[in-house]
């Protein structure tokens, strides 16, 4: 048996495939095969903008090149923005010069996000080849976030388009109560997703996102500082003190230690070696009703990715405007007309104060 520093081999791993496999069953194109929301579509541009995708994946490969650490900043701009008043382009929206400070975009969470000039020059580029009223941001945001896991070895797949964008930002507050905290227990992750519909197991394939990607040491020295979380490889823990020799270090260390800038599953693997970065990454091991699917991913990289991919298309439909609803925005980080920016967010939804995700 492995002793508390000792990082286990994989191929002890391999006991447990029978056991947990069973668990969590593959079904081929589930993604490819779950209903799509009312006026999104599999082939939305096919005559409007038949190169679009061919366009963004093309600059994107030369991004990546120079900076891979923009891919996961890429995806985790998703997130931001499906996760709060749905996926509309409103965290690329700037505050109004005359009204108030308090938007989705300067909100706590969203500070450290990165990437947005990124998805303006390819709105540019988009609007070039196919008009400037033919894509939303929304839409360019979800293709960016499928091929920053593609672009870094992860799986290729479909992405529903035909997303319209939003008119409003949400607020700080609201900002804060809907995006999910690096400092929660399985618990309540498992609570807060279920209220957005998502399950176990599709809380632990987006958690799979943390395959690729770096945390600021504020993100997780409260498990080093001022005692060493129990949960964590004392090894590890003492490498990452190396980085954040203090709480309050400003300073950023690679989410996944076996390979950074890599979307596979190795993540998996160090949840089950005790060497995630995050509380809420590692709960995921310690927590049994988890576990297991922890476990399946960490075996079976097909069985993560075919997960991975039925909820990034659930995700990237959440909330969505489509039809006559929003607009499609000439610039991605102003609406059409200049009038002052309202949150339409119910702030009565309280998720927890958190600082990123």
């Amino acid at each position: 048996m492995a002793s508390k520093n000792t990082v286990m081999p994989f191929h002890t791993l391999s006991v447990t495939v029978l056991m947990v496999l069973g668990l969590v069953h593959l079904h081929g194109t589930e993604a490819q095969q779950q209903p799509l929301v009312k006026g999104l579509s599999w082939n939305y541009y096919e005559k409007s903008c038949p190169k679009l995708e061919s366009i963004i994946k093309k600059q994107l490969e030369k991004v990546f090149k120079k900076d891979v650490g923009l891919a996961a900043a890429l995806l985790r701009v998703h997130f931001h923005d499906c996760f709060v008043q749905g996926c509309d382009g409103s965290v690329l929206l700037d505050g109004s010069a005359s009204g108030p400070v308090d938007s989705e975009k300067t909100a706590p969470p969203n500070l450290s996000l990165r990437g947005f000039d990124i998805i303006e020059d390819l709105r540019s580029r988009v609007n070039k080849e196919c008009g400037s009223d033919t894509v939303s941001c929304s839409d360019i945001t979800a293709i960016v976030a499928r091929d920053a896991v593609v672009l870094t070895g992860g799986p290729q797949y479909k992405v529903p388009l035909g997303r319209r964008d939003g008119v409003t930002f949400a607020t700080r507050n609201a900002t804060l109560a809907n995006l999910p905290s690096p400092f929660v227990p399985t618990e309540t992750l498992l609570t807060n997703l279920a209220i957005k519909n998502f399950d176990a197991t599709d809380a632990v394939a987006l958690s799979g996102a943390h395959t690729i990607g770096v945390a600021h040491c504020t993100s997780f020295t409260r498990r080093l500082y001022p005692t060493q979380d129990t949960t964590m490889d004392k090894t590890y823990a003492s490498n990452l003190k190396g980085v954040c020799p203090n709480a309050n270090t400003n300073a950023t260390t690679n989410m996944d230690l076996r390979s950074p800038n890599v979307f596979d599953n190795k993540y998996y693997v160090d949840l089950m070696n005790r060497q995630g970065l995050l509380i809420s990454d590692q709960d995921l091991y310690t927590d049994k009703r988890t576990r297991n699917i922890v476990t399946s991913f960490a075996v079976n990289q097909t069985l993560f990715f075919e997960k991975f991919i039925n909820v990034m298309v659930k995700m990237g439909q959440m909330e969505v405007l489509t039809g006559t609803q929003g607009e499609i925005r000439k610039r991605c980080s102003v609406r059409n007309s200049n009038d002052l920016l309202i949150s339409t967010v119910d702030e009565g939804e309280n998720m927890g104060k958190v600082e990123s995700f």
